[in-house]
């Protein structure tokens, strides 16, 4: 099993050369490209700059660019808030949620993936089709099961609902990323006497590192944003998760927007960080999860 690993491991992870396309590319594409960028980031650069300013710069000062710099915001966010508690509690379950979701997904892709029963496509197509339904549609649903179950108002709630959401859209991913490893990888491993557990563990889910990194970072990124959850299954403040703490700022007599932005541009920086680490592993798993469905 050993010398199967070492033989085919490394034909695997090495990355395939391309051929160098020739050719002009249109200039429109560039033209689109600029667009869509800017479209993404002008909001987020408005916002850092509001982050910067005071809150009587905020209503007069309409430029780009502050004209004075303040860090007051972000110390009355870090200091004398309860966001970095928020940031916390959003941390803890997101990452409880990736854990769970990837360990169950990883063998019902896999069963998906190489073996064939009777209602396999059937079987499927249902699990995905319960990621369709919209969240508001059985938000009353889960409300009254976590009450009844004792779970409301606790991680346990988010966790498990996060997990029942995100486990059809994980298994379609990983699904198509098993599909994309030979399946004479598994047939030397059994020459070489290794038992399917065995190949499972040491063989297949290794070489799936690419599409695990990238189906993480998508249910992570799911808890992250989510509001609709959040606000429903947990009603203490200091259980919030940073997506409900944000409206915190939002008093009786307005917005507080330097507080906000310099809020917001906190909760960016996890995100931000995530998937700079991880872009090599995302990028990776998602073209070669989509080379086979």
């Amino acid at each position: 099993m050993t010398e199967t690993i070492a033989r085919v491991a490394p034909a695997r992870v090495a990355p395939p050369r391309r051929r160098s396309r020739r050719g002009r590319v249109n200039p429109l594409t560039y033209v689109g490209l600029i667009a869509v960028s800017a479209f993404a980031l002008l909001p987020i650069l408005w916002g850092i700059s509001t982050s910067f300013k005071s809150e009587n710069a905020v209503l007069s000062d309409t430029g780009w660019i502050p004209r004075t710099f303040t860090l007051e915001n972000y110390r009355l966010v870090l200091f004398q808030s309860k966001i970095p508690l928020y940031l916390l509690n959003t941390l803890i379950v997101a990452g409880l949620t990736v854990l769970c979701t990837i360990v169950v997904a990883l063998f019902g892709a896999y069963a998906a993936a190489r073996f064939r029963f009777r209602g396999r496509t059937t079987s499927l197509f249902l699990i995905l089709m319960t990621s369709m339904i919209p969240g508001i549609a059985i938000l009353v649903p889960l409300y009254f099961l976590a009450v009844k179950a004792g779970l409301y108002n606790s991680f346990a709630a988010l966790v498990i609902v996060y997990t029942a959401w995100q486990i059809p859209t994980v298994i379609w991913m990983l699904k198509g990323f098993f599909e994309s490893i030979p399946a004479s990888l598994e047939e030397a491993g059994r020459v070489d006497g290794a038992s399917h557990w065995r190949i499972m563990i040491q063989l297949i889910f290794p070489l799936a590192t690419p599409g695990i990194a990238a189906a993480s970072v998508i249910a992570f990124v799911y808890v992250w944003n989510d509001f609709l959850i959040a606000s429903t299954m947990v009603s203490s403040d200091d259980l919030r998760l940073v997506s409900v703490g944000l409206y915190n700022f939002q008093s009786q007599y307005g917005v507080v927007w330097g507080q906000l932005m310099a809020a917001v541009v906190v909760t960016l920086i996890p995100i931000v960080l995530v998937f700079s680490v991880m872009e090599r592993r995302i990028v990776a798993g998602l073209s070669a999860g989509a080379t086979k469905g």
